[in-house]
């Protein structure tokens, strides 16, 4: 097992605390994580289409 450099673990740590919805994604290469990537999702409540008059 590689070990994980500490920068990495506490980038990792970091953005997990900012991401309310979405996704983190690490990329390891040859036993070391060489990117982080993340994708925040916004979500918004739409009100109900009025209906139409009959």
């Amino acid at each position: 097992m590689a070990k994980v450099d500490e920068n990495a673990v506490n980038d990792i740590v970091s953005a997990l605390s900012k991401l309310e919805y979405g996704s983190l994604v690490i990329t390891v290469h040859d036993g070391e994580v060489t990117q982080i990537d993340t994708t925040e999702k916004k979500r918004y409540k739409m009100e109900a289409k009025k209906r139409k008059a009959q």
